[in-house]
């Protein structure tokens, strides 16, 4: 399994579920990250989720038994940054494991620059990892992945496998930017799916099953069998009113907008949609007050806290909020690819 080049800076004192970025530098993005055991009066035993937050200085913060644990990664390139969630399958057993491995893997491979490098050393990871836990006990483990790669002066790169999510906020919308890999996205894929069938499915219910997922492999290529490479849903496969949302892509991150990488813990409830659409109101500034990533982040949650859903399946919750800043002019943080 890989080991990160590392001196481990562990602090005990690091609460998961409050900001795990707090005192890491993005260069110009504000970022904060957050992951708990979940909201309501059933929780589950254990958080099988994770995050990895990579700042500029080569500074990382990940779980490790759901704890945080922060440390330095050696001759990390300075300038270049990188964020992920990650969300263990609990059913296949060794979800946390799963999580922790892929965690690991983040913080050894080296800062990618552009989608087909990020891809070639995260499908090696995979098949790497594959082979790791070929004789754990029962099924395959698996993790969702969706990670953002932020490097120096270029555009950020996004690499998504499973049904966690990329979310962009607005004060005016909320957008997906990330298509779930869930059978409903397999039969949308074989026009057995229309678009709307197809939102209301992944967007307006919760039905908590992957066709897909790292370390797993996927049931996209032949949905009778599970297959060992991850299957890259592109926009040529993929519906036309799903195209634009390929998984392994650059991305160019609007000036004042929010991007929210989650577990899909965040939104597993009766209405999803319904709460989801609420996130533009609730990360709004009031009148005369200015919210960083830590603060918005923080509201978010504790309006998930304060009003827990009626779960039919508790789930972990891990989220990373990163906010952009607004553009003045010829501001010199102005983003590239913007």
């Amino acid at each position: 399994m890989p080991t990160p080049p590392s001196s481990e800076l562990h602090d005990p004192s690091l609460d998961p579920s409050r900001d795990l970025g707090a005192g890491l530098r993005f260069g110009a993005f504000d970022v904060a990250a957050a992951s708990r055991l979940g909201a309501g009066p059933r929780l589950r035993a254990e958080n099988q989720d994770n995050v990895v937050l990579i700042d500029v200085d080569g500074e990382a913060v990940c779980l490790h038994d759901a704890q945080a644990r922060r440390q330095r990664l050696e001759g990390w390139r300075p300038g270049h940054a990188r964020i992920a969630v990650l969300d263990g399958m609990g059913g296949h057993g060794h979800g946390r494991e799963a999580a922790e491995a892929v965690a690991a893997g983040l913080l050894a491979l080296p800062p990618c620059d552009s989608t087909g490098e990020l891809a070639r050393r995260l499908d090696a990871l995979h098949a790497d990892l594959q082979r790791h836990f070929a004789g754990a006990s029962g099924p395959r483990p698996g993790t969702t992945l969706t990670l953002l790669e932020l490097p120096a002066g270029g555009t950020p790169l996004l690499y998504h496998v499973g049904d966690s999510r990329l979310y962009e906020i607005t004060h005016a919308r909320v957008a997906p930017l990330t298509v779930d890999h869930v059978p409903a996205t397999a039969f949308a894929m074989g026009g057995l799916l229309g678009q709307a069938e197809w939102w209301q499915q992944v967007h307006g219910e919760h039905r908590p099953q992957v066709s897909q997922a790292f370390i797993l492999g996927n049931a996209f290529s032949d949905t009778m069998q599970l297959n060992d490479p991850l299957f890259e849903l592109t926009a040529s496969i993929l519906p036309p009113w799903l195209g634009a949302l390929a998984d392994r892509r650059a991305i160019a991150l609007k000036p004042g907008a929010s991007y929210l990488l989650a577990t899909d813990g965040l939104w597993s409830c009766s209405d999803p949609a319904g709460w989801v659409s609420r996130w533009p109101q609730l990360l709004a500034e009031r009148a005369g007050t200015q919210l960083d990533a830590a603060a918005m982040l923080t509201r978010l949650l504790d309006a998930y806290d304060a009003h827990p859903a009626a779960f039919f399946y508790p789930d972990n919750v891990s989220a990373v909020l990163l906010r952009v800043p607004a553009a003045h002019g010829h501001d010199e943080t102005a983003l590239p690819g913007a």
